[in-house]
């Protein structure tokens, strides 16, 4: 099989091109579902053709091994190829559905249910016409290891994953996390060889695949992690085990359900611990099953209640309880309310007292996606070194941050600086401080940053809220006022209107 390498530039033209031909007929929200099962659909079938080729070439043409199990790493069942599917003349959106069945029935523990459940056969929508053409598209390339390996087909991935974002608006934080961010969270924990990772809100797992990220770059063993992750969009769920295995990752487990009402990773009746945690749980969520996770039988609420408006501190709770007793240490990516809101205090005071914090850091304004909230990352860590028992480090770091394009992002000097001021655990001037826990409690067990770091252009209010809280809090209000007044009028046999 010819080597036809193909240059990054050129891979994201060709995948953004499939989007661009479904503009007539999809809406950008949608892209997802038709795109991704599709390349990945294309990059089983080149592979599998690639390792027939390789085992002929090794085996003399004899056409005997192509039998052989071992010879492919996945199955594709005969009449169920890509070649098989881009032969139909018609019905071909019937002939690309039930392709990828019968994927899925031959790789019931590697493929179960990947490719989800877009429906296909809807010819108002997807005319045999467009879904030619997308095949054709997607035909003009050979996505084979060799033209286009792991990591670089890997980038390709997260390229759409980031456009399809940027086209669906401010829903997309829950599919895709500031990736700066993520590198620096990545950097701080320092993944290593044989550890587990779990992120309980996975989205489309680019956290899970930073900290794979950051083994090669050091040189170390990677393929010995074990990543674990729950995401409770089934389309999400499936476009990460997608990503995971597009990336090289053979050992990987993704979930798709609920984290706060069904946690899936048990073991002997408790939750499964971990090495490390990444995370960036969704923004302050309101529907969630508070009752329930008052009375957990794994014992997740062992801080304390979190309101119903903001299901914060249980995603906190239930990380802390999935670390490890030796080695278990987590990020966090939060809204920077958590450190400081009155409604948390009780919670919050639990949680410095636990010990489990080992750092705060305050991000900059727009870092969280399509949002012009602050960010900060909780880390924390279940056993501290000596020197750090009863302190916790605060890292002020809003004003390390840069725009371009409309985009915040951290260049690679802000995530050094933060990260080896981390390591250094010590107190640096307008940046980073080392305080104990009385100092906190002296605070009110407030872990604004500006009450311990001073550093310059930032508000020193303890309360202040960024302008995304307030007008979410105002939002909020609102709706419960609302719906209080018709409550009202349906009791006295009215309506009320807006």
């Amino acid at each position: 099989m010819p080597n036809n390498k193909i240059r990054l530039e050129d891979l994201e033209s060709y995948l953004w091109g499939s989007a661009v031909l479904l503009r007539s007929t999809i809406d950008a929200g949608d892209y997802k579902k038709y795109i991704f099962p599709l390349l990945f659909f294309k990059r089983l079938c080149d592979v599998y053709d690639e390792e027939s080729q390789i085992a002929l070439e090794e085996n003399g043409g004899n056409t005997e091994v192509l039998e052989f199990e071992e010879t492919h790493s996945f199955a594709i069942p005969k009449g169920s190829h890509w070649n098989d599917v881009r032969n139909c003349s018609e019905n071909v959106g019937q002939a690309i559905s039930d392709a990828f069945r019968n994927i899925e029935r031959a790789n019931p523990v590697l493929l179960k249910g990947i490719f989800g459940e877009a429906p296909w056969t809807n010819k108002q929508r997807l005319p045999d016409r467009l879904l030619k053409d997308l095949l054709e598209h997607f035909s003009s390339l050979t996505l084979s290891i060799a033209n286009c390996p792991e990591d670089e087909l890997g980038q390709g991935y997260e390229y759409l994953i980031k456009k399809f974002a940027d086209d669906s608006g401010h829903t997309a934080q829950e599919f895709y996390t500031n990736r700066t961010v993520v590198h620096l969270m990545a950097e701080m924990l320092q993944p290593q060889s044989g550890e587990s990772i779990y992120d309980p809100t996975c989205g489309s797992a680019g956290m899970l695949i930073s900290s794979i990220a950051y083994l090669k770059e050091q040189g170390r063993e990677w393929r010995n992690v074990s990543l674990f992750g729950q995401e409770i969009t089934a389309l999400t769920a499936n476009i990460g085990r997608m990503n995971l295995f597009l990336h090289g990752v053979k050992d990987f487990e993704i979930v798709n359900d609920d984290t706060l009402e069904n946690p899936a990773f048990i073991e002997k009746g408790q939750l499964r611990k971990f090495d490390m945690v990444l995370a960036n749980p969704p923004y302050s969520i309101k529907q969630w099953n508070r009752d329930a996770f008052a009375a957990d039988k794994y014992g997740r609420c062992f801080l304390g209640l979190p309101p119903q408006g903001r299901a914060d501190y249980a995603f906190i709770q239930h990380i802390a309880k999935s670390l490890r007793d030796e080695t278990g240490r987590a990020a966090i990516l939060l809204p920077h309310g958590v450190l400081f809101r009155k409604e948390e205090k009780e919670i919050r005071e639990a949680l410095i007292k636990s010990d489990l914090i080992d750092c705060v850091i305050g991000l900059g304004a727009n870092l969280f996606y399509n949002s012009p909230m602050e960010a900060c990352i909780l880390m924390l860590r279940k056993k501290k070194e000596p020197k750090k028992v009863g302190k916790v480090l605060f890292i002020n770091a809003v004003n390390e941050v840069e725009r371009k394009n409309a985009e915040s992002y951290l260049t690679e000097e802000h995530i050094n600086r933060i990260a080896s001021v981390y390591k250094e655990w010590d107190d640096v001037q307008d940046f980073a401080h080392v305080a104990t826990m009385r100092e906190i409690e002296g605070n009110s067990w407030s872990l604004s940053l500006p009450l311990y770091v001073h550093a310059q252009n930032v508000p020193s209010a303890e309360e202040e809220l960024s302008l995304a809280e307030l007008v979410a809090d105002w939002s909020d209000l609102s709706s419960e006022i609302k719906e209080s007044l018709r409550k009202i009028g349906s009791l006295e046999g009215g309506e009320n209107d807006d």
